[in-house]
């Protein structure tokens, strides 16, 4: 696959739970073909025979509309502590969450799964002895996961750098020492979902907030990265409307400039746009789709923007 543009479904959740209508969206009105589909649109704790079919309708929809399930992420409501909880009972649960929400993501067609690679509680953060075992802990989760992923034919695991240390990989280095960590044993590659708005904004290193030096270091290592505006509060998932692109630095003849000069020549970048259940926001979601939409894709589909 080419440089794509795609979108990450947590713009329905909440609002368009049932299939037909969040892939009409992305299909119909969007004009794209390609998502990254999102946990809190089907719980994994559902009653199985729930997840079963409703998993085979969604296929079904995409499937008669074109549409292609990439890759599968958590999202808001499953944006915890998961792998790295403090309590080792709640640790394993998730680790069986994330099996079924794996074999979701599958049932689904996707090609990988993943999530942020686990958060820690401040007070374990703080520990140095502690913190590096909750990261020794997670790793030897992803590493079983890894091996349930393969089993059931995907290709990869994806883990999301985030923007404060407990949240992990919140700096050039701090990522690559995860990569570092997450390759003996692993049955499928551990990459990344980069995000262009994510880094450590008190780093003394420029480049940890700078999408472009994140998009160089790790070519080849990414199959996925999440876009919205980013401006220079970083306070939130913003569209790529006129009002934010004045003020915000995400510019898409850039990024894909990089992407070129990195070698990338595979990937998805996917919208991955917030809005708050607030009015007028919540009524805005899917024109600010569109004008993202519209705002990527000449830079997308120029021909120059696939080596």
């Amino acid at each position: 696959m080419p440089i794509t543009l795609g979108v990450s479904t947590g713009f329905a959740i909440n609002r368009y739970p049932e299939a037909e209508d969040w892939v009409g969206i992305v299909a119909d009105e969007l004009g794209l073909d390609t998502v990254q589909f999102t946990a809190d649109l089907l719980n994994p704790d559902l009653p199985t025979p729930v997840v079963a079919h409703q998993a085979e309708h969604i296929r079904a929809v995409c499937d008669a509309k074109g549409v292609r399930v990439q890759s599968a992420f958590t999202s808001q409501f499953t944006r915890v502590n998961h792998l790295m909880h403090p309590i080792p009972e709640i640790r394993h649960a998730w680790l069986n969450w994330f099996k079924r929400f794996f074999t979701i993501a599958a049932e689904l067609g996707a090609e990988g799964a993943g999530s942020h690679f686990g958060i820690m509680a401040v007070r374990d953060y703080a520990d140095p002895e502690i913190r590096d075992r909750r990261i020794r802990d997670a790793v030897n989760a992803w590493r079983e996961l890894s091996e349930f992923a393969a089993s059931l034919g995907m290709k990869y695991l994806i883990w999301e750098p985030m923007s404060v240390p407990r949240e992990i990989g919140e700096t050039i280095a701090a990522a690559q020492d995860i990569q570092r960590r997450c390759t003996d044993g692993f049955a499928v590659p551990m990459l990344l979902c980069l995000d262009v708005d994510h880094g450590d904004v008190r780093s003394p290193d420029p480049r940890d907030t700078d999408p472009h030096a994140w998009l160089r270091t790790f070519a080849g290592q990414y199959p996925a990265v999440h876009i919205k505006q980013s401006l220079r509060d970083k306070g939130g998932h913003y569209p790529f409307t006129p009002e934010y692109n004045a003020q915000g630095r995400i510019v898409p003849e850039e990024i894909l400039a990089t992407l070129r000069e990195s070698g990338v020549n595979n990937c998805t970048l996917f919208l991955e746009i917030s809005h708050r259940e607030r009015r007028p926001a919540d009524e805005t979601v899917i024109a600010d789709l569109k004008q993202s939409v519209a705002y990527w894709r000449p830079a997308v589909q120029t021909p120059t923007a696939i080596v």
